[in-house]
């Protein structure tokens, strides 16, 4: 196929380019180690995580996957020239027809690189976005989608019509053909962009009446966050008695769930289980999800449900937490963290891992998958609800350091003043977490 064949539009890759194949795509994966980039992981972790998301699309058959090491970044085709020559002699070896690139990719490198080595390219962005499109089911989850994906295909219609004259004439006022096109096809994804704004906006205040209506109801509201594939799911199946679908794959769940728990003391809560977290989430699906993400804002008790097996588990928590403080969750929401999948820890850290829980009030090791730590969980959230909360005011020097970040870190701050010599802490705790600090 010639570029004069391409669908303008969609030349990018297309949002249904690979659900529609009759054959799986051929695929081959590239994380790029680049020394300027301040990451959490190491780059055999972050290339097994790309891997993961590929293998989540059933249209891509994943053939092969290479970390590369990036001194630098080069502007036109991302990678150094030396490297594009292997990697093309290496497509054309494996008959590879599309390349995953673990990281953001620009529209010039993308075309350059497709034009060289004859394959098409997705980055990162546009991974998700494809696995987001082939997960999501409610009417809200699809414009969301929709959303997102014309938001990133409006930044790369610059590929779509390089074939074209784009010759601009005295002061721009006057425009080639090609620039003509672009404009016409930026002015009709902007056109649905508006229209699928509407149809949001319709949704969201239909989520706020729900929330107005919870607000009137005496049950509290328990928000399952996580990274994905991180077991919350399957924790919240077993639960809530549920049967939301439960895979061993990324973003398995796209659509939010809520159902009633009756807890072991008769007390009634609403459970919701959230779409999963991801490092680097683009920030196209950030801006398009942040009504359904809201709800973990309206909850009374969260539980940050970790992969307690993944050896990435620590880097894996610090992501969620990043992405709960830019959605501007409240510091005095209590939080706990689930360690899920215990039934996949390895015997000699089991006993170590179940020590450290043990000996922290806001952490529960348990296996969904078993039962195991179930009981003692629900009875934990029963007792979140049940305990008194009093509110005190008192200074603290610089020289408590400790005890300020345990405040802080407990969520039971109110509200600080910083003074000559220290804080004035205003805070509201239960008789268990004052004795804590008292320990301390």
């Amino acid at each position: 196929m010639t570029e004069d064949d391409d669908e303008p539009l969609y030349e990018d890759g297309g949002f249904d380019a690979y659900e529609t194949a009759a054959v799986p795509s051929r695929a081959f994966v590239l994380h790029p180690d680049m020394k300027s980039a301040k990451s959490r992981r190491l780059p055999e972790h972050g290339l097994a995580e790309a891997v993961s998301l590929a293998v989540a699309l059933p249209a891509i058959d994943v053939i092969g996957a290479e970390v590369v090491r990036l001194p630098r970044i080069h502007p036109g085709m991302l990678f150094g020239s030396g490297k594009v020559e292997e990697l093309k002699t290496l497509f054309r070896a494996e008959e590879i027809d599309l390349v995953l690139v673990d990281s953001i990719v620009s529209p010039i490198q993308q075309r350059n690189l497709e034009k060289e080595w004859g394959v098409k390219l997705l980055d990162r962005t546009g991974l998700i976005l494809e696995i987001f499109a082939d997960r999501a089911r409610t009417r809200e989850g699809v414009l969301q989608v929709e959303l997102a994906a014309l938001s990133y295909q409006r930044t790369r219609l610059v590929r779509a019509w390089t074939h074209l004259e784009r010759q601009r004439g005295g002061f721009g006022f006057v425009g080639g053909p090609g620039e003509t096109q672009i404009e016409s096809d930026r002015r009709a994804i902007d056109d649905q962009v508006i229209r699928l704004k509407r149809q949001l906006d319709r949704v969201v205040k239909t989520r706020e009446l729900h929330r107005a209506s919870r607000r009137k109801v005496p049950f509290p509201l328990v928000a399952l966050v996580g990274y994905t594939n991180a077991g919350k799911s399957t924790l919240f199946n077993r639960m809530t008695g549920a049967e939301v679908l439960v895979k061993d794959m990324l973003f398995a769940t796209l659509d939010p769930t809520m159902r009633a728990i009756v807890l072991p003391t008769g007390r009634k809560i609403i459970a919701s289980d959230t779409v999963g977290f991801i490092s680097d989430l683009p920030t196209q699906l950030v801006a398009a999800f942040r009504a359904t993400l809201e709800e973990v804002l309206e909850a009374d008790l969260i539980l940050h449900v970790r992969d307690i097996s993944n050896p990435q588990t620590a880097e894996q928590a610090a992501d969620v937490n990043d992405i709960l403080a830019s959605l501007g969750v409240r510091k005095t929401v209590p939080l706990v963290e689930v360690w899920n999948k215990l039934d996949l820890v390895d015997a000699s850290q089991r006993d170590s891992l179940l020590a450290q829980a043990a000996n922290r009030d806001d952490v529960l090791a348990v296996s969904a998958v078993t039962g195991e730590g179930m009981a003692t969980l629900l009875d934990h959230i029963s007792g979140a609800f049940e305990e008194e909360k009093s509110e005190r005011v008192f200074d603290l020097s610089f020289a408590e350091g400790k005890r300020h970040a345990w405040l802080h870190g407990a969520g039971v701050v109110v509200q600080e003043t910083q003074t000559e010599t220290g804080w004035q802490m205003q805070v509201l705790w239960t008789a268990r977490q004052e004795k804590r600090y008292r320990d301390l």
